[in-house]
């Protein structure tokens, strides 16, 4: 994945428009072969990039509940204030 050096630095807006771009390039199957694998495998990256950033985001808004026994009961949205 070192040649996507490039996807680390995007923002997740920016991967995931590249990413559905390559889809619709692939749906249509018009290119070759050889072209078509690696647009899947910069898809692969993009798809985890955007999955990575969601988790970060999801990770800032919301914090474990924890239940009477020290078991996570759930999250719940984090409280800033």
């Amino acid at each position: 994945m070192s040649d996507y050096a490039d996807i680390a630095a995007m923002s997740f807006e920016q991967a995931l428009a590249e990413l559905e771009t390559i889809v619709r390039a692939l749906e249509s199957g018009q290119a070759p072969l050889e072209q078509s694998i690696e647009q899947y495998e910069r898809g692969a990256a993009l798809k985890a990039h955007c999955e990575a950033k969601l988790s970060a985001a999801r990770l800032k808004v919301e914090k474990i509940v924890v239940g009477a026994g020290g078991e996570a009961a759930g999250v719940a949205p984090a409280d800033f204030a």
